[in-house]
């Protein structure tokens, strides 16, 4: 939310999910999950629900979703998720105990808990990432 304080943020997950709204967001049900049909259930969502930009943070919706990056984006829709080509170099099999995290919207970063200022050149990272101040390691945030 800190993140993206200018902007209105809905919240939303599979099965049952307390409606809650307020001013700045909103908490909302996905339905059923079907991992079989993620992108295509994400992508209905946004188009009825007028979402322009998704963060997938479960673990199962990360590469249908930066595989179907380009699809969203004609629909309008930003997914923020680095390429699909180098997905797998951001992914953390392990269990994630991160001390901080930083947001990156095209390359750019918008918000960092630590307060560090990241430079990356390499590509235009997009998505949440956890890091800790000992190493510099980004890894995709997800749950």
């Amino acid at each position: 939310m800190k993140a993206f304080p200018s902007h209105f943020v809905l919240l939303a997950d599979y099965g049952e999910v307390a409606a809650i709204a307020t001013e700045k967001y909103a908490f909302t049900s996905l339905g059923l999950l079907n991992q079989d049909s993620i992108a295509h259930i994400l992508l209905n969502f946004c188009i009825t629900e007028g979402i322009d930009c998704i963060i997938p943070l479960h673990q199962y919706e990360v590469e249908p979703m930066a595989k179907s990056a380009v699809l969203f984006g004609e629909y309008g829709i930003q997914v923020l998720l680095p390429e699909a080509s180098s997905i797998a170099g951001y992914l953390n099999h392990e269990l994630n105990t991160f001390q901080n995290f930083a947001v990156f919207v095209g390359g750019e970063c918008v918000f960092a808990s630590g307060k560090e200022i990241f430079v990356r050149t390499e590509e235009k990272l997009n998505g949440v990432f956890g890091y800790n101040v000992a190493d510099d390691e980004l890894k995709l945030f997800t749950i």
